[in-house]
């Protein structure tokens, strides 16, 4: 009797003991496998300045990476601009364990270091809608941001020359010097102007801190009070907020008609002044699939999978970067409806509230 529960006894410590080798063999396999199980992908965007980071690409890219990997985190942070904040915020997740760093750089080339810390802890960086300079980066996702630019231009150009004008100053704001995109718009919106006949204002480049709008604003005051009410034909805006920012001091300086405005992003009020026709155009960049695509380049990477559709190369003063390139739209009054309205973006009820009723009236919107 001894015998036999001596048996049983060890019998039960073998299994037991089978079992938690098992459990073992099986966690690490999940480790070094597939590695997605509980995996953290940090999300770092730049700033709530601009409405579409935490209106849209924050949610659409928690969205998608919940849809592909149930059992995956998001770690979001935004950085309100700062770069330091940023670096922290990196680093804070780093140590949080995050696989992933998916990261919209407030400053291009500070963000290096934010890159040679999770290369350190071997960990993959997407350098999302910003290209981050001068670092290895794994992969980038944005659009042709030099056609963004000089689609832009292209659309001033050819608005102004509709009504009559061939030349005549263009008030060039651009966006902030932190952001390489903003230098790229830049590029592309030159290689239009430049040779279109009309002239910049001023003569030397200036960019807007932090894209604020009260930046731009004042900087379109000094040049009205420079230029006059009447001594420019067209304002280049890099995006809608900086140009808010532009039509802003010109109604409060008396000027009419507003001149044709650009801008960029697609945010609910420049579609609104578009409409009303304080502003000319905007440049409708598909966030959607931008945001979406970043969570499947995301959660592939946590979880060991190759990465697909990266088929174009963007040097970033390092590397030849693997990147995807989507494609933006200029969206006027006439084609609101088969753009942001037809992908719902926005719907017409958002744009049409009582003060633009009128308007949306007489574009076809109701």
């Amino acid at each position: 009797m001894f015998t036999l529960r001596r048996g049983v006894a060890v019998a039960a410590a073998v299994l037991l003991a089978l079992s938690a080798a098992a459990c073992e063999s099986s966690d690490e396999g999940s480790d070094s496998g597939s590695g997605s199980k509980g995996a953290k992908i940090a999300l770092l965007l730049p700033e709530s300045q601009t409405t579409r980071y935490e209106q849209f690409d924050k949610p659409l890219f928690e969205a998608k990476v919940k849809s592909l990997c149930s059992d995956c985190e998001v770690v979001y942070n935004n950085a309100n601009q700062q770069s330091d904040t940023q670096q922290q915020q990196a680093e804070a997740a780093l140590n949080d364990g995050a696989k992933v760093l998916v990261l919209d750089p407030v400053d291009g080339a500070a963000a290096g270091s934010i890159v040679s810390t999770a290369k350190a802890k071997k960990v993959p960086v997407i350098s999302y809608d910003r290209l981050v300079t001068n670092a290895d980066v794994d992969y980038y996702i944005s659009f042709d941001n030099e056609k963004v630019g000089a689609l832009q231009a292209t659309s001033l150009v050819d608005q102004l020359k509709k009504t009559g004008k061939s030349s005549g100053n263009v008030v060039m704001i651009n966006g902030s010097p932190t952001d390489n995109n903003a230098k790229l718009f830049n590029k592309g919106a030159h290689s239009v102007l430049d040779k279109s006949g009309f002239t910049l204002q001023p003569k030397k480049d200036y960019f807007t801190p932090e894209w604020k709008p009260e930046n731009a604003q004042t900087q379109m005051d000094g040049l009205i009070s420079t230029l006059g009410k009447t001594g420019f034909v067209g304002v280049y805006a890099a995006n809608d907020g900086t140009a808010g920012g532009a039509i802003a001091a010109m109604k409060a300086a008396g000027v009419t008609p507003i001149p044709p405005v650009t801008g960029q992003d697609a945010e609910l009020a420049a579609i609104q002044r578009i409409i009303q026709g304080d502003q000319f155009m905007t440049v409708y960049k598909a966030i959607k699939p931008e945001a979406e695509k970043a969570a499947e380049m995301a959660v592939a990477l946590a979880q060991g999978k190759e990465v697909t559709g990266a088929d174009a190369k963007v040097d970033n003063g390092s590397k030849q970067v693997p990147s995807v390139l989507l494609t933006p739209v200029a969206v006027t009054k006439d084609n609101i409806k088969t753009t942001v309205v037809a992908d719902q973006f926005y719907t017409a009820a958002q744009i049409c509230t009582a003060d633009y009723a009128a308007a949306c009236k007489a574009a076809g919107l109701q």
